[in-house]
């Protein structure tokens, strides 16, 4: 819990500092957004293959420099993977994601992205056939990731992004000895829209 309200504070925090930030280096304002879009997530270990799920939330977006921004974002993001074998089997993972991307400007509507992302484990569901088991108190509720990514703005307001977020952390909370970790990767497509 304390892990949770950590991230909501940052959050808040840097949300706040936006809306009082006036950059010297640029012209460009603090802009804010929505976005959503589709995840494609995994989990690794053998038997295992990508399940779709969604994703959305908002964002600010902080000019640092002439070429260079901070957003950070607060997400929700539908995660999880299918078995293998059998179809029927998933465990779909809801996570409340906290990303804090730094962008490069490559070109005035392009920009390149990379930053930490900070997951909050909500609720944690193995589901097979129509039967459904909470399995949220065997698995870690926070994950830590890298995120990296592109975007383009087709206007001022409505762009595309793309993002890979590679999990770093197990996601087993009691994991024996000498097993293979097992972490969450999500390949993310999506629109952007900014105020």
């Amino acid at each position: 819990m304390k892990k949770i309200l950590l991230g909501f504070a940052l959050v808040a925090g840097t949300f706040t500092f936006a809306q009082k930030t006036t950059s010297t280096h640029t012209s460009s304002p603090v802009r804010f957004g929505l976005k959503a879009g589709l995840n494609i997530s995994s989990i690794s270990g053998d038997g295992l293959k990508s399940k779709a799920g969604f994703y959305g939330g908002a964002f600010a977006n902080i000019p640092v420099a002439q070429d260079f921004s901070v957003q950070p974002e607060v997400l929700y993001s539908g995660m999880g993977a299918k078995d293998d074998f059998d179809g029927n089997a998933k465990l779909n993972l809801d996570y409340i994601a906290v990303p804090v991307m730094f962008q490069y400007n490559a070109l005035p509507n392009l920009y390149l992205e990379a930053g930490p992302q900070f997951g909050f484990l909500m609720s944690a569901k193995s589901k097979y056939n129509s039967a459904s088991v909470d399995v949220k108190d065997e698995l870690k509720t926070f994950d830590f990731g890298i995120g990296l990514g592109a975007g383009y703005y087709f206007t001022n307001n409505i762009g595309v992004n793309l993002r890979y977020v590679a999990g770093l952390t197990d996601l087993a909370k009691n994991r024996p000895s000498g097993s293979d970790s097992s972490k969450n990767g999500v390949f993310q497509v999506g629109l952007a829209y900014k105020f």
